[in-house]
């Protein structure tokens, strides 16, 4: 070798080094890859969101523990949001800008996920698996966002569904105000079910997010007397709510969405648990001849992580994310990644068939009514 190529070679190497860091994708390393998320640890929803994250770390750990994606092992970093939309908006804002995550994961509730949606856009940063239904996240199909859980609207279809099957024709709703995306949609689900079905709803009560009187509110309910009420609502609200009716006499079949479904619910709740319907956006977390049931438990018990419906949805949105991140490959892009994802085409997660396209994001459609008993237990 010449001297003047020893001098070149040492050179050419340090500009290829530079380069290579130059185009490396933010919160990608040769042995990690960083995931963030803005969620409400605390809150109305933290008791679900605790759950839920528990799931999704579940999975996480097993992959991990097996030597990650592709070589590299997932490291999420969260910030709490206090389940507000502007905390939301902040957090994705340090996340991405800051911290420089890859990519954002798992949000929680409809205002606050579309709080986040044009710094998604402005920084090319997709959001997997946002825990909500809102059709606005799913129609026009958000470029940056891939949902997994399926729509509120398709959820309150189905409760009156169920309840027109039961011979229900006295049907009530109540829910967030027009201008809240969540209660927008359980507007438009339940008019959608209604005509479908071709029932007249008994009233339609509109409550504030924020410091709703609930017993004035329950105390309207009660007196109009409704053979069932699907409440669509959050969290601490939904409980208050459903207390408040029982405690006034209300004895009427009441339905909440999955949003809530979580043992923490059914422990705030207490002895009015019993006999609330809830509707589900995954197979049962302890059926064990389910595929995904089985090896939810086997990781759940490895981490300690509670049995739960709010836990399974983590969990399952946490499967996705790896799954896109696999099919993207060693040289792992943000447009590789979501280029991957959609590449899954009716792909069984375990009792669950999931698929995305370049025009679809919606991931799953599936949906089921459950009960839960006098024992706290969750009945299909």
């Amino acid at each position: 070798m010449s001297r003047r190529w020893g001098q070149v070679l040492p050179a050419a190497l340090l500009i290829a080094s530079v380069l290579q860091v130059a185009y490396a994708e933010d919160g990608v390393t040769d042995n990690t890859i960083l995931i963030g998320q803005t969620i409400g640890l605390t809150g109305t929803v933290a008791g679900t969101v605790k759950e839920m994250n528990e799931g999704a770390h579940a999975y996480i750990a097993a992959v991990n523990k097996q030597g990650g994606v592709n070589g590299r092992k997932i490291e999420i970093r969260t910030l709490d949001d206090q389940y507000l939309p502007e905390k939301s908006r902040a957090n994705a804002k340090a996340l991405i800008e800051k911290d420089k995550v890859f990519a954002l994961f798992q949000s929680r509730g409809t205002p606050h996920t579309i709080a986040i949606l044009p710094q998604l856009a402005s920084s090319n940063v997709p959001l997997i698996a946002p825990s909500t239904g809102a059709e606005s996240l799913h129609t026009p199909v958000n470029r940056w966002v891939f949902n997994v859980r399926a729509k509120y609207q398709d959820e309150v279809v189905k409760a009156v569904e169920h309840f027109k099957t039961l011979g229900f024709k006295n049907i009530g709703l109540l829910t967030y105000e027009k201008d809240d995306a969540l209660g927008l949609d359980g507007l438009n689900g339940f008019n959608k079910g209604m005509a479908e079905y071709k029932l007249t709803p008994a009233f339609i009560e509109i409550f504030p997010r924020l410091k709703p009187n609930v017993n004035e509110v329950a105390l309207k309910l009660v007196k109009a007397t409704p053979d069932a009420l699907i409440i669509v609502s959050s969290g601490a609200n939904t409980v208050d709510v459903i207390k408040a009716i029982r405690a006034h006499g209300g004895r009427m079949q009441i339905m909440t969405l999955s949003n809530n479904s979580s043992q923490d619910f059914i422990k705030d709740l207490g002895p009015d648990a019993a006999g609330v319907i809830l509707s589900q956006v995954t197979p049962p977390p302890n059926l064990a001849s389910n595929g995904l049931g089985k090896e939810f438990q086997l990781a759940a018990k490895a981490t300690g992580a509670t049995i739960s419906y709010a836990a399974m949805e983590g969990y399952l949105s946490a499967k996705v994310m790896v799954e896109g991140l696999r099919r993207a490959g060693r040289n792992l892009t943000r447009d590789g990644f979501m280029r991957g994802l959609e590449t899954m085409q009716r792909v069984d997660m375990g009792g669950l068939s999931l698929s995305y396209s370049e025009k679809d994001h919606t991931g799953s459609n599936f949906v089921e009514l459950t009960l839960i008993g006098k024992d706290g237990r969750y009945i299909r």
